[in-house]
């Protein structure tokens, strides 16, 4: 048995490089036509979501982050964000832990994850509180994904 986990190794690293661009966009705006979309689960136990997309979306949806979305807050375990659906805001609070891909499809760039966790556990309700008010979110055609510059997660592990 290897005494390094490259595996988490790696998964840390790839999320530190999540963590950083968000963070910059937190901090700076979106530049130039880079924009995100971002997969993750929403059965994990410290997802917080909208009671209705959990309800449509039981264990996995992707958001974009492109034209409309506020409050960008990066932490060291997760990152929320303001959305609007159907006309109203809703706060999405997501763990960097159940992030399942990340994509930039403008410079042809993704990374994915194997969320590891006990979707049994269930240690945080849903959001269903209309924290500002707001406008209707642009849809966005997320089917044009890029399989340019892909790290999967999954071709790295050790195979027991």
């Amino acid at each position: 048995m290897s005494k390094f986990r490259y595996d988490s190794l790696v998964q840390k690293a790839l999320i530190s490089v999540v963590k950083e661009v968000l963070s910059d966009v937190s901090e700076n705006g979106l530049s130039g036509n880079h924009h995100f979309y971002i997969r993750f689960r929403t059965d994990h136990p410290r997802t917080i979501v909208p009671s209705f997309l959990k309800e449509q979306y039981p264990e996995e949806i992707m958001i974009v982050l492109q034209y409309q979305f506020w409050n960008l807050k990066v932490d060291d375990h997760f990152f929320s964000v303001e959305l609007s659906f159907d006309g109203i805001r809703e706060v999405l609070r997501i763990p960097f832990d159940a992030l399942c891909a990340f994509v930039d499809p403008s410079v042809k760039f993704a990374l994915q994850f194997t969320p590891k966790f006990d979707p049994s556990v269930k240690d945080t309700p849903p959001v269903d509180d209309d924290p500002n008010g707001g406008n209707k979110t642009k849809k966005t055609d997320s089917s044009s994904k890029s399989e340019d510059n892909i790290i999967s997660f999954d071709s790295l592990k050790n195979k027991k």
